[in-house]
């Protein structure tokens, strides 16, 4: 039979120092925010202000989504098993669509709030919010730098990212509004500037939503384009034709494929198939199986597909 079979498995193994650094800033980011949490609640019971005690449990659950992303960044590391061929990975997309979700519920939450306020205006109240706000700015500011160098390689970290820009916002939000109220008494600015934010952080989190989904349902991730990757695998000499091409996301970093290589006459696969991979992992496909097959074969949908 001229059909020839050769299954070849590259696993990408991540770089070691920059996931020793995503897994510091994660560490570095929870304990910080935590810490700031336990603070805010702190003032919160001295002052009397449920504002202060609600925005302490908003916090809380900044935590429970930076804790998400660690658990996310672990799954991505895992070893395949017997029952999980591929590990935990998936999971890892996962809890993306679940951090998407909970941004959305933020959302939806800063904007029932404004609405109250255009029914029910009141400055903000007092100088421990003004100043506990201020200082959450720079305790979620500074997570967000943290984290906006390694979120472009991974949407948990996307994810962990906008949650804590869109706390920076809303602190800046109760600052700007504070300042504003206090000069010139003009309440309804709190609620406008609410909106505002919500706008933002929500056409933000749409994307990192549909992404999310797509990616549960193994669409072909964003950073990853077909038609690409077929011009460059028929880049390697000996490649003839790609045909069968299939990608998927194994975790919110990893990326497989599998095609059907046609090889022009003369050309051996133990030659062609790892160029064919070092061409791939250019396109950011980590994890790749080929099937090669002759020139002018035509292989019935039972051999081969």
């Amino acid at each position: 039979m001229a059909n020839e079979h050769h299954h070849h498995h590259h696993h990408h193994a991540p770089d070691l120092k920059e996931a020793g650094a995503l897994k510091g800033v994660y560490i570095i980011s929870i304990v910080l925010n935590l810490s700031f949490v336990f603070v805010e609640a702190g003032i919160g019971l001295w002052k009397g202000s449920l504002g202060l005690l609600s925005d302490a449990g908003h916090n809380l659950g900044d935590v429970f989504s930076l804790l998400l992303a660690l658990i996310a960044f672990k799954l991505s590391a895992t070893k395949p098993n017997e029952r999980f061929t591929y590990g935990y990975r998936k999971g890892s997309v996962l809890i993306s669509l679940l951090n998407a979700i909970i941004l959305l519920v933020a959302v939806g939450a800063i904007l029932l709030e404004s609405i109250h306020k255009f029914a029910n205006p009141s400055p903000v109240d007092g100088s421990a919010i003004a100043w506990t706000a201020a200082a959450g700015i720079v305790v979620n500011g500074f997570t967000a730098y943290l984290l906006m160098r390694h979120q472009k390689n991974d949407i948990n970290t996307r994810g962990a990212f906008l949650h804590m820009a869109a706390d920076t916002l809303v602190s800046v939000g109760v600052v700007i509004s504070g300042i504003v109220i206090s000069l010139t008494g003009w309440t309804v600015i709190d609620p406008i500037v609410s909106i505002i934010i919500a706008v933002v952080i929500l056409v933000s989190t749409w994307q990192l939503l549909s992404e999310s989904m797509r990616m549960s349902i193994d669409a072909v991730p964003e950073s990853v384009k077909p038609s690409e990757v077929i011009a460059e695998m028929r880049e390697v000499q000996g490649v003839s034709d790609v045909h069968h091409l299939h990608i998927w996301p194994i975790s919110t970093t990893e990326t497989a494929l599998t095609a059907h290589v046609v090889l022009s006459e003369g050309a051996e696969p133990e030659a062609v198939v790892p160029e064919v991979k070092k061409h791939l992992r250019h396109c950011g496909i980590s994890h790749a199986t080929l099937e090669t097959e002759r020139e002018g074969h035509t292989c019935g949908e039972q051999e081969c597909c």
